[in-house]
């Protein structure tokens, strides 16, 4: 079963004049492919502007364009398989899967909405899963946050921890609200 679907990755969206916001938006990994194998965008010492191209960003760091973006490019499709669409989460639901959502937004939010039996991640939660729950393909985890921007980072983290059968939720919970469950209300955060 796809659990991400159509989706075609295109070489070609990226180019010189890409700027970083609109990559971290088609590519929600990028930051983090950025960061692990060229140290950029991790901390103040190597961060970049969001209006600020690729291009501009590749010649302060002395790296080559075409690599970066291949680089981007092969690890989103790593990270498409990490990844799955609510209406899939859903569906495993209907076919009686033992599916676990873990949630990483705030305890406010959790708090005010929620995926209905989620779990809100703390340290404690993180311990216990690490230490206690089922590893095999038996039991699927679903890590969610508000719109899929970082569930991602913590859903790698799983993975690297053994947690195989971890994916995070494509669109976060405003998809999941909008193509799954209507009686969630969405929300937008003001910063």
């Amino acid at each position: 079963m796809s659990l991400f679907m159509n989706e075609q990755v295109d070489l070609n969206v990226i180019t010189e004049e890409t700027t970083m916001v609109e990559i971290t938006t088609k590519y929600p990994g990028a930051r983090r492919a950025l960061f692990s194998r060229y140290h950029i965008g991790g901390c103040s010492s190597c961060a970049y502007r969001d209006g600020e191209t690729l291009a501009e960003v590749c010649g302060r760091n002395e790296i080559e364009l075409k690599e970066v973006i291949e680089h981007i490019v092969n690890s989103h499709l790593e990270d498409k398989k990490m990844l799955i669409e609510p209406l899939a989460a859903k569906k495993l639901l209907d076919e009686g899967a033992e599916v676990r959502f873990i949630d990483t937004r705030t305890r406010e939010e959790h708090e005010a909405v929620a995926i209905p039996d989620s779990y809100f991640m703390t340290q404690e939660l993180q311990q216990e899963i690490f230490g206690k729950w089922d590893r095999s393909e038996k039991l699927t985890i679903i890590i969610y946050d508000h719109t899929g921007k970082s569930a991602i980072d913590t859903c790698a983290w799983f993975r690297g921890h053994e947690m195989k059968n971890t994916f995070a939720l494509v669109g976060g919970i405003d998809s999941w609200s909008q193509l799954v469950d209507s009686s969630i209300s969405r929300y937008r955060l003001e910063m």
